[in-house]
Formats: C-alpha cells, sequence, structure tokens
C-alpha cells in the first residue's frame, strides 16, 4: 500500500513492516491457544504442557525477526528523527482498526528498543501510554455469549452453555453435573433471587484451558446483582468429561488466576474485551496480572511497569535493602509501600555457588516454562530498566556499588538498572516460624512439606530447601521463590547415605562418601532443616519420608512413566465427586 500523499514513505513502509510481525505473533499465539481445545479433548497433557513451555519464546523471536527485516530493509539503525516520530503516527493510523492494538503497541516498543539508544525513550519514539482506545473493541466471534434463563428455565440453560462448547468427547452423566451445578449455587446464594425480566448469564465465549481442566469463566447479571462463577471441566477415571466444581467466590475464582500457576491457553481475538470482562468479576486483580496470565506476559510487563512509575509519582519512600537473611546470588531490594521485590544478579556469588550469571537466568527462564502448581512465584523480567535516583537509599546504592557495579549505571537523574526480576512480597517462611506460635508452626510446616512434595511431582526439584528461600502468601500457603538452583527432578540422583567403614568416620567433620554436583542425599535435609524442636516435631509428624531416598526415586520413576499429576487451584472438598484417598492436591479449605 503506498503512503498518502505528502507522509513519508519510509515511515508507511516500515510501520507496514512492523504491524505484519505483530500480527505474525499473534497469529501463532492464537493457533497454539486453540490447540489447546484439541489436546484436552484428546486428554494429551503433555502437549497442553508443550504448548506453554514453547509460547513463552514466541514474543521474543518475532521481536528479534522484526528487527533483522528492519535493519534488512530499511537501514533502521541510520534512520534520522523525523522518520521515527513519521513512523509512530503512521503506526498509530493503522491501529485505529486493529483487534489488539494495545498488544501491537507493546510490540511497537520492543521492536524499537532493540534498535534505539534508550535516550530515545520517551514519548515521541515510543508509546509511553496507551495511544488508541481498546474500550467496544467489535469482536467475531464476541468475548462473550449472553444467555437468558428466564426464557428456557435455569437448568435448560445451564446444561446448553456447558454443550454450546462443543468439546469432542462425550460427557458421563450432564444431567447429574448440571444437577450438582445448581445444588451448590443453591447452597452459596441460599434462596433464589427473582430474576429480573432482562437477568442474563454472560459466559466468555473460549474456555481457559490448563493443565487436565478447562474452566468456563462467567457471571450472572440480574438487575443490578452480578454473581462471577468459574465451571472446571475435567476427564474422569474412564475418559469421559464431568464437571468437577463451580466457584462462586470472587477471590477462588482470583485463585485460579494466581501468578504461581501456570498460564492459560485462550484463544482470544479482542484480548482487551477478555481482560475487562475478568476485571468485572475480579475488581481487585491487576489488569497486568491478567494478560500475565492470558499468556500475554510481555503486554503484563508493559503495564505493571506504568503502575510503578504512576506509584513512584504518588509516593515519596525509599528503595531499600528487603530485610531478611542476604542471598548469595541476587541482591533483593523493596520499595515499603510497593507490595513486591526486585532482585538483581549479583557480580560475585557466595563461595557455595558454582554457577554463573547465564545460569541463573536460564533457571528463571525454567520457572516461567514449566507448570508452577500454585507453589512458585512468577517473575517479570526486565532490561534496562529506569527508576528515579532520588528514590535510592544510600545503603543500597553502597550494596549495588559493592555486590552488582556491572548491573547498573547512573545516568542523570536515574538508575538504569540493566537486568532486573520482580516478585509479589511474601513474608520469608524463616520470619514467619520465628514469630509464630505452635499451632502455625505445624500448619505451615506442613504447607511446606507439601509444597516441596508437589514441587516434586510437577518435576521440580528446588535445590536449596532453606526456610528462607520460601515465603507465605496472604492466604498462608508457602510459595518457593528463589530459583537459582532448581532443577528437573528427572537430571537428579536420589542416593542413601551409604554406611561408613569404620564407626568413627561418622563424627568426622567431613563426610566419608562422595557427591557428584546432580547428587542429592535426603538424609542430610534435617541437619540444616531440622534445627529448631518446634520445626523438627512437625516436619517428622508429616514429611518423614522426604528424608528418604525412596520417596524421591518414586516421584521420579512416576514422571518418567509419563504420568502427570493431579493439582488443584480449589479445595479438594469442593469437587463434586470428592474421594478422600485420592492423591490429587489442592488448596487449603483454610485459605
Amino acid at each position: 500500500m503506498d503512503a498518502p500523499l505528502g507522509e513519508n514513505p519510509v515511515a508507511h513502509s516500515i510501520a507496514q513492516a512492523m504491524i505484519e510481525g505483530f500480527n505474525k505473533h499473534y497469529r501463532i499465539f492464537r493457533e497454539t491457544s486453540r490447540r489447546a481445545k484439541v489436546s484436552f479433548e484428546a486428554a494429551d497433557w503433555q502437549a497442553q504442557l508443550e504448548a506453554v513451555r514453547v509460547r513463552v519464546q514466541f514474543y521474543d523471536d518475532r521481536v528479534d525477526e522484526a528487527v533483522r527485516r528492519l535493519r534488512d530493509e530499511f537501514d533502521a539503525d541510520s534512520l534520522d528523527d523525523n522518520t521515527w516520530q513519521q513512523l509512530k503516527l503512521q503506526y498509530i493510523g493503522i491501529l485505529m482498526r486493529h483487534k489488539q492494538p494495545e498488544l501491537a503497541e507493546t510490540f511497537f516498543n520492543s521492536v524499537c528498543c532493540k534498535i534505539l539508544h534508550r535516550t530515545y525513550f520517551n514519548n515521541d519514539y515510543l508509546f509511553a501510554r496507551p495511544a488508541v482506545s481498546i474500550e467496544y473493541i467489535e469482536s467475531y466471534p464476541p468475548v462473550y455469549s449472553s444467555y437468558y434463563p428466564q426464557d428456557e428455565g435455569l437448568r435448560t440453560t445451564v446444561r446448553r452453555i456447558i454443550e454450546d462448547f462443543d468439546w469432542q468427547r462425550p460427557f458421563e452423566d450432564l444431567d447429574r453435573d448440571v444437577d450438582n451445578i445448581l445444588k451448590a449455587m443453591r447452597a452459596h446464594l441460599g434462596e433464589w433471587p427473582d430474576m429480573e425480566v432482562n437477568c442474563q448469564i454472560q459466559v466468555l465465549y473460549s474456555a481457559f484451558y490448563r493443565n487436565k481442566t478447562a474452566y468456563i469463566i462467567g457471571k450472572a447479571v440480574n438487575g443490578y446483582q452480578e454473581y462471577p462463577f468459574a465451571i472446571a471441566v475435567r476427564h474422569n477415571k474412564a475418559g469421559l468429561l464431568e464437571i468437577d466444581t463451580i466457584l462462586l467466590d470472587p477471590w477462588r475464582i482470583s485463585v485460579l488466576f494466581s501468578l504461581s500457576r501456570a498460564y492459560f491457553l485462550v484463544d482470544m481475538e479482542v484480548p482487551s474485551g477478555y481482560v475487562q470482562f475478568l476485571r468485572s468479576i475480579m475488581p481487585n486483580k491487576h489488569r497486568s496480572e491478567l494478560y500475565t496470565m492470558l499468556g500475554l506476559g510481555k503486554q503484563g510487563k508493559t503495564m505493571f511497569f506504568r503502575d510503578l512509575i504512576a506509584h513512584l509519582r504518588h509516593s515519596n519512600d525509599q528503595f531499600t535493602v528487603a530485610p531478611g537473611i542476604r542471598g548469595l546470588v541476587m541482591l533483593v531490594f523493596t520499595l515499603p509501600s510497593y507490595p513486591y521485590v526486585f532482585k538483581i544478579i549479583k557480580d560475585v556469588f557466595g563461595p557455595s555457588k558454582n554457577m554463573d550469571r547465564a545460569t541463573v537466568k536460564r533457571k528463571y527462564l525454567m520457572v516461567k516454562q514449566v507448570d508452577r502448581v500454585g507453589r512458585m512465584a512468577d517473575t517479570l523480567e526486565f532490561s534496562y530498566a529506569a527508576l528515579p535516583l532520588s528514590r535510592f537509599h544510600p545503603e543500597l546504592l553502597d550494596e549495588l556499588c559493592t555486590l552488582a557495579p556491572s548491573a547498573f549505571e547512573i545516568e542523570g537523574d536515574s538508575v538504569i538498572i540493566k537486568h532486573l526480576y520482580i516478585e509479589r512480597r511474601m513474608m520469608p517462611l524463616n520470619i514467619y516460624l520465628e514469630r509464630a506460635d505452635d499451632e502455625q508452626v505445624d500448619y505451615v510446616v506442613k504447607e511446606y512439606g507439601n509444597a516441596i512434595r508437589e514441587l516434586a511431582t510437577a518435576n521440580i526439584f528446588p535445590g536449596d530447601m532453606l526456610w528462607k528461600n520460601f515465603g507465605v502468601t496472604r492466604y498462608g500457603r508457602v510459595v518457593f521463590y528463589d530459583y537459582d538452583e532448581i532443577e528437573f527432578m528427572t537430571d537428579m540422583n536420589f542416593r542413601r547415605i551409604p554406611p561408613a567403614p569404620f564407626p568413627e568416620m561418622e563424627m568426622a567433620s567431613e563426610p566419608w562418601y562422595a557427591g557428584g554436583p546432580m547428587d542429592v542425599f535426603p538424609e542430610e535435609f534435617a541437619t540444616f532443616l531440622l534445627g529448631s524442636p518446634r520445626v523438627r516435631k512437625a516436619f517428622l509428624k508429616y514429611h518423614r519420608d522426604l528424608l528418604d531416598a525412596k520417596f524421591w526415586q518414586d516421584v521420579q520413576s512416576s514422571i518418567r512413566r509419563g504420568y502427570l499429576e493431579d493439582f488443584f487451584p480449589y479445595p479438594l472438598e469442593l469437587r463434586f465427586r470428592y474421594e478422600p484417598d485420592a492423591a490429587a492436591t489442592g488448596e487449603s479449605s483454610a485459605a
């Protein structure tokens, strides 16, 4: 397409190339999301996990592809200021008719940041804030479907909602499942509310796929009242579909979207419409988190950083060194008024850490590619993040200069951090234990062991299992957040400590047995974990088998056979056909 008369034809051509690069990215993204339905119908759980893993790299691949094209075809490194400014205006014009304008703006920024020096990172060249509205973008298929229970009755409506997803695998007993849904709704609401004339049930058009479950997300709108819900659909032991549960509490639905779990696979033409709908049922959930959980992590990062900059404008506290035991690999700091921690890889690691910077970055990437099963905090990763120098406490600046001088630069009134991880702040488990009473110690040690078990069955070995590397969420759930030593379970060699050749060797300061870099002796865990009598009592009460190599070897065998454990982001007792003796794991009912 030729540039309009009077406009820069080079800028117009580059804008077209940029949008073509983004469109290719989102086309591949949607194709992967669409295949989730086929994998769910075929019970191909490994394909679901693989789709989440490979999708993480899609965005960066397309950005690099677009950068190469711009350099090869347009000599992008030598463009003048006027062309860059015209390019942005041309791009905005294209986005006026686009279905994913906010994502395309972020893609534009990503490509430009690979080409331009950061001194050009300003409103004239990049989208520092959105330029195109994402309200009321029409979609086909629609963002959500509407149903009217007063026309055909609630029971028939609920059944039709489920049938409209057209899963190519039969339900074992859909009438029974609908009865269970209505029973749960009645128990939750008490008495049925009178239906308004315009009462409707709105259901997001695409199901949300993760691991072995498909979720139907929607809300009933009855006059001024709204009732959100999430219906979990799973395969039973006979390979037929069944409704596992319905979640009706907004906070329980919010837990589905916890960043400590794997990202969803969802087919969306207009993702902003999905985010807007989800926020209507989870108003306390940040848009950045919702975009991230929908698999659009780069957009999540963009929105998070905009929120952070806005928060800095309306606060005056300083970044300070995070409380607690200092890490050997990461320098961690925090902003007291903001519920996140900021992590920078040190230049020199502690003597016990035999790794390099590239290894640490690979471990953190691995966390994004696996199922975190509600037990690992997700991280936001930034390059060349600019933060105001005036907000850095002198003690923190001293630590940066001493421990990570190559990781940052001071440029004018900004601190430019070259590589930064950001995680949601939690209370470190070691600090929690110091303040806990006996009942709390018993509960949280049980949670800690459960976290280790669930990570193991998801093929993750935490490596460094010290209490300081785990945190306690606001719902009392124990989550792992220090990843520099994680490994796949199947790569480890779990061994029993061999008998000492001579009895006196057991009293020696050095072990009589040798171990390689991937060897683990679970009996040793007691030495560095169970020094406190209260902790030791609780740990041995619930998790004595974690000190035996057999537990770990059995888990390895199960993984190698291809078995995928069941993990539920809701209490097991909420399941319609709950079996107390089942091996599956779910959220604590106390949460």
